[in-house]
């Protein structure tokens, strides 16, 4: 029975895939004179967390509008790997995106960073990696600990706080996980815990692969050589060890599944209520006199598809929800006068509401890979190369369009990865823990003050400083929580692994271009501006390193190639991972975080912009630190939650208007 349902999902997924890649979905709107009048609640950014509020507020509300604003347009979203790809080769074929590339990072050597957005229905859900983690039950109590000093916070139930206990039950609501069958779990030794998924019905699909490449068993070995304990399930809060992990797959077909399909495609038929306008771009809120309290806002838009078209305002009546990412949900708040006031007065924007929080806060994952070559041949079948040879790759194809999927392509990049915690991997990490708490600790005017690693414009305001030295704390006692991961190393082959640092303790920022409002962002990473994340990447490569010399690698004549023998020093060490740095695994965030005013926040609890009324940010913005681990399923349960805030909230107000 299990088996002929998502038989039916594969054959309906098929279906939706094929409407969602035409062009002229008589639903999508593509003009405002297509518009209502007015909206209930009207939504900047069709992506992961815009489009699950979109859904929820849509079926709690059927007598309600909701209009969902997206500057790109509907597009079938490939898998990471898909066909034509040949061999996995990163995100070349995938739906449209935005590319960002920061400013130069004078700590490294002057590089840039280079990172990616969804620019389609779904946003970065469509063009992530499919790996499906969580973060740890630790990530999310240390937001509730750097949120702590505000009554609006400290006043929460504990239902309603956003920790792990928090955000657990919304982590299940917002998928459906399918558990493999049981020849391919005894094949790949997958195990998982089904309690840690929960019964969700969400058709945002969660699945582990039939296949894996030849080596990569090899690996999991190598690292039990150094004793890191195989964690039967990561999804449960707990979240150390060597870890399975599902991807953002469907069980049958292993095609990608997003919000696009999940809370658009799949829903959009049966609600009359939920509107769809593609290719305009959300340029301002505008509040009638530029007097926050007299929300909601309207909404300035513009069309991409005609330059010469006059801007359009759109009336919301509930809430105007800004989702439109990492990057551009600060650039529209900046543009609509909400944002630091010294910056908006160069930009020559209005000042609404000073704000320093807006565009600050930038953290991303970044680290170095390690590579190596094999000098006595392994039995490492198949491997990537065989996908070379044309009768190989004419199977994989075969066996992808085959119910169910099998072979190469249903692997996304990777279902796998250590996650480590810092005192695991030296017993010298005490001397980083005390670096990080005196500059928490340190007087202004020390030097070691905080305020130092913030940038030049952010320097002298108490908020944001405040806000930093506070999460230096949490941080410091996060890493030295022997269970709290610090590294995580996700399995690919290709005799490389790259090394994430998931806790950094540098911030950046986003601004608008001073030039021209419209273009994109300038993002100013700032990667290593605070030393000690050196410190903590020189740990990660030297424990990292130690796995090619494990007795499970060496029976293959492993030989290191980056960083190589003859990095041995500290100082080589260091010029290795400038180097190599990748400054973005695409896990940015936080950059309209989740915190109080005087911690340099941008939204409350309920992710009200503090001081605005009717406008609210859901969406990676508003975490307020970063997580360890991939950000997707929490954006998804972000974004559940919001909603779940926002129905009983309106339910309340409305329920008290029909009784009076």
């Amino acid at each position: 029975m299990v088996l002929l349902r998502l038989l039916v999902l594969a054959t309906h997924l098929a279906a939706v895939a094929k409407t969602v890649a035409l062009p002229h979905d008589a639903s999508v709107k593509r003009q405002v004179s297509q518009l209502r009048d007015s909206y209930d609640f009207i939504i900047a950014g069709a992506g992961t967390s815009g489009l699950t509020v979109a859904d929820r507020l849509s079926e709690a509300f059927p007598t309600k509008s909701v209009l969902v604003v997206e500057y790109g347009t509907v597009e079938y979203a490939p898998g990471v790997f898909d066909p034509p790809e040949v061999v996995w080769s990163g995100s070349g074929h995938l739906a449209s995106s935005f590319n960002f590339q920061s400013l130069p990072i004078p700590d490294v050597l002057n590089k840039t960073a280079l990172t990616f957005g969804g620019k389609v229905v779904g946003g970065s859900s469509a063009i992530n990696g499919m790996f499906a983690d969580r973060g740890s039950r630790y990530d999310y109590n240390a937001w509730d600990q750097v949120q702590a000093g505000s009554p609006e916070f400290d006043g929460l139930k504990s239902n309603d706080r956003w920790t792990w206990d928090g955000l657990y039950p919304f982590f299940k609501k917002s998928i459906t996980f399918t558990a493999p069958p049981v020849a391919v779990a005894e094949k790949q030794r997958y195990t998982w815990n089904a309690t840690n998924f929960g019964g969700g019905t969400t058709p945002i699909y969660l699945s582990f692969p039939e296949f894996q490449w030849g080596d990569h068993h090899l690996l999991r070995a190598a690292w039990r050589d150094m004793g890191i304990w195989v964690n039967q399930d990561c999804a449960g809060g707990d979240k150390d060890g060597i870890c399975w992990v599902p991807n953002s797959q469907h069980p049958v077909t292993a095609r990608r599944s997003y919000s696009g399909l999940g809370h658009y495609a799949d829903v959009k038929d049966s609600r009359k209520n939920y509107d769809l306008l593609v290719k305009h771009q959300v340029t301002r809120v505008i509040y009638p006199n530029g007097n926050p309290r007299s929300g909601p806002p309207l909404v300035e838009i513009r069309s991409l598809d005609n330059a010469t078209s006059p801007l359009s305002n759109l009336t919301a009546t509930a809430d105007v929800i800004i989702s439109a990412g990492v990057f551009h949900t600060p650039a529209i708040l900046q543009r609509s006068g909400i944002g630091p006031a010294p910056f908006l007065r160069t930009a020559g924007i209005p000042v609404v509401i000073d704000l320093p929080g807006v565009g600050s806060n930038l953290q991303d994952h970044s680290g170095p890979r390690i590579t190596w070559n094999y000098t006595i041949p392994g039995n490492f079948s198949p491997m990537p190369d065989d996908m070379l040879k044309p009768a190989f790759a004419a199977d994989a194809l075969a066996g992808f369009n085959e119910t169910p999927a099998r072979g190469p392509y249903t692997l996304a990049m990777s279902n796998s990865a250590i996650y480590v915690p810092l005192p695991n991997m030296t017993i010298e990490y005490s001397p980083i823990l005390d670096k990080i708490r005196r500059i928490s600790a340190a007087a202004n005017g020390s030097s070691e003050h905080a305020a130092r690693y913030l940038s030049p414009d952010q320097r002298s305001d108490p908020t944001l400083v405040a806000g930093y030295q506070h999460q230096l704390a949490v941080i410091a006692d996060l890493l030295a929580n022997p269970k709290a991961p610090c590294l995580e190393t996700a399995f690919t082959t290709g005799l490389a692994l790259s090394l994430m640092l998931l806790h950094p303790l540098s911030r950046g920022t986003v601004r608008l271009d001073p030039k021209d409002h419209l273009q994109m962002p300038l993002l100013d990473y700032r990667s290593a501006s605070n030393p000690v994340d050196f410190d903590l990447h020189l740990v990660h490569t030297r424990y990292i390193r130690r796995v090619i010399q494990t007795p499970t690698m060496q029976q293959y004549g492993t030989v290191e190639v980056l960083p190589g023998a003859n990095v041995s020093t500290d100082a080589q060490m260091l010029d290795f991972v400038k180097d190599q740095m990748v400054f973005s695994y695409m896990h940015a965030c936080c950059t309209a975080a989740m915190l109080p005013r005087s911690k340099g926040g941008v939204v409350g609890p309920d992710l009200k912009v503090h001081g605005a009324r009717g406008l609210r940010v859901v969406d990676a913005s508003v975490f307020p630190m970063l997580l360890s681990g991939h950000l997707s399923m929490t954006a998804y349960a972000v974004g559940e939650k919001a909603a779940d805030i926002i129905v009983r909230q309106w339910r309340k107000e409305w329920a008290m208007k029909e009784q009076e």
